[in-house]
């Protein structure tokens, strides 16, 4: 704006600096949404996998464990 009041190149440098480092600020932003919003995707993505993988942990780990053995009662067995 300062060029618009003032008539002098330096003026003019100026304002072609501040429209250009609106732009860059523009350009920042933009690329941190899309960012951000990548890492959401993500996130999401990854949290339906860690559900599936910790049941599928918890599945090895009931197949690892040993069988309880089955013990025979102790005394007579009689018929009824």
């Amino acid at each position: 704006m300062a060029a618009n009041v003032l008539n002098s190149s330096r003026a003019i440098e100026a304002s072609v600096f501040v429209v250009r480092a609106f732009i860059k600020l523009r350009e920042i932003l933009a690329t941190h949404k899309e960012l951000a919003q990548k890492l959401m995707e993500l996130e999401e993505r990854l949290s339906t996998h860690d559900k599936a993988i910790c049941s599928l942990f918890d599945a090895i780990r009931e197949l690892m464990a040993p069988p309880i053995p089955k013990r025979r009662k102790i005394g007579f067995i009689t018929d009824k």
